[in-house]
């Protein structure tokens, strides 16, 4: 397709008024940009960026077939593209001058991305992240469950949930995160819009945490899980993903989908065992070296 058939506008509501059912037809596979693209019309600055950004949808005979998401500081979240079309947008990118710091997709649409952009600019790609998506099918809550109770969270856990964030995004290196909750901003975080969910030990011990996105186009993410080292391997973070996800349903949910680690095959066994099905893999890249000019 040629990059006259990208359409970009920075109006979020028109955006979303003539892309939204594209998005929402594949909700488990569309989760990334359905929750990005809704904070972003909130107007909820977060790690992303400030609220304004840059929305491209990908038209043919009258129907939206891809879109795009360029936040402010560079990340750039794309629908499945073929080879050929994520070249034609990189190219079209290139000639506005905008110049992305990291793209995440689904893998083949990622890496084909990454590239399209090293030829048309130099810059090098890294790869940064890669995981598992998969979506629940019949939720099957492991058995036996370890003693205690799942329960949603109150004003009175936030202490707790905030510091189980940080531990959570030490881990995994989420930078971002920790500055904004270390500065005091955790309701600018992409934790600060979440519901969490705890299990607790029959004394009312806090022991694991699950959180989970709003229903957004039909759609829920458990997001993260997080049980601290000490209390692993006692089937806690079964026990409240269960929770969290019994959770979604009742919410409304008609696709909850969670990503994993490729590297950690307890976790990954343990999400198929409770019901939930892979979908797609998914990767990152981050950009260096040199960026494009406007044209």
């Amino acid at each position: 397709m040629l990059p006259d058939d990208w359409h970009l506008t920075q109006d979020v509501d028109d955006f979303l008024t003539r892309a939204g059912g594209f998005l929402r037809s594949r909700p488990a596979l569309h989760n990334t940009p359905l929750t990005d693209i809704e904070k972003l019309r909130m107007g909820r600055p977060d790690a992303h960026g400030p609220v304004s950004a840059v929305f491209g949808r990908l038209e043919a005979g009258g129907e939206v077939h891809a879109v795009f998401y360029l936040t402010s500081r560079g990340r750039l979240g794309l629908t499945p593209l073929s080879v050929e079309q994520t070249d034609a947008l990189a190219a079209h990118l290139t000639v506005l001058g905008h110049s992305p710091a990291n793209v995440i997709a689904d893998h083949d649409t990622a890496t084909a991305f990454a590239d399209s952009w090293q030829r048309h600019t130099g810059a090098a790609p890294a790869l940064f992240w890669r995981t598992h998506l998969y979506r629940l099918g019949t939720l099957t809550p492991p058995q036996p469950p370890p003693e205690g109770r799942g329960r949603l969270t109150d004003g009175t856990d936030r202490e707790q949930v905030v510091r189980w964030c940080r531990e959570f995004c030490v881990i995994v290196g989420e930078q971002p995160s920790i500055d904004l909750i270390d500065a005091g901003s955790w309701d600018d975080s992409r934790f600060g819009d979440r519901h969490f969910t705890l299990w607790e030990t029959p004394d009312g011990t806090p022991v694991s945490m699950a959180a989970a996105t709003s229903v957004i186009g039909g759609m829920v993410r458990i997001d993260p899980v997080y049980t601290p080292a000490d209390l692993r391997g006692r089937g806690y973070a079964g026990a409240v993903t269960a929770e969290a996800s019994r959770a979604a349903l009742a919410a409304g949910a008609t696709d909850v989908v969670l990503f994993t680690d490729p590297d950690n095959p307890t976790s990954n066994a343990l999400y198929q065992r409770m019901g939930y099905v892979h979908v797609a893999d998914f990767a990152g890249y981050r950009f260096s070296g040199s960026a494009p000019q406007a044209g």
